[in-house]
């Protein structure tokens, strides 16, 4: 397995949600991101969560709820990629997956648009 430590990690997913575009990240609401070692036992090899409402199904009865979670995971990122760089587009990928769930756009348009 790469080896590579939860801040170098932390950094790369900064880095993949810096290079999200301007205009798509102000339109995120209530969202917040975080970084996990590993996901839950019944799913080891998830790379990423999105856990919430998305944008799409918000209506009036939308306020005062706790922030939409995204999660990505470590563990599995790293045993599933071979170098640095494979480290940081499998990222970027994950990043950009899981925000577009939050804009609610669904698993199947992803994997079409080449983020799967």
């Amino acid at each position: 397995m790469l080896e590579m430590t939860r801040e170098e990690f932390e950094e790369l997913v900064a880095e993949a949600l810096d290079r999200i575009p301007p205009e798509l990240t102000r339109l995120m609401d209530n969202v917040a991101v975080f970084v996990e070692d590993e996901p839950p036992a019944a799913d080891p090899d998830l790379l990423g969560l999105y856990e919430g409402t998305p944008l799409t199904e918000r209506g009036e009865w939308y306020a005062g709820v706790l922030p939409d979670r995204i999660t990505v995971y470590r563990g599995p990122t790293l045993r599933m990629c071979d170098t640095r760089e494979d480290v940081v587009a499998e990222t970027e990928v994950t990043v950009v997956h899981e925000i577009a769930h939050h804009f609610g756009i669904d698993d199947a348009r992803l994997h079409a648009l080449g983020y799967g």
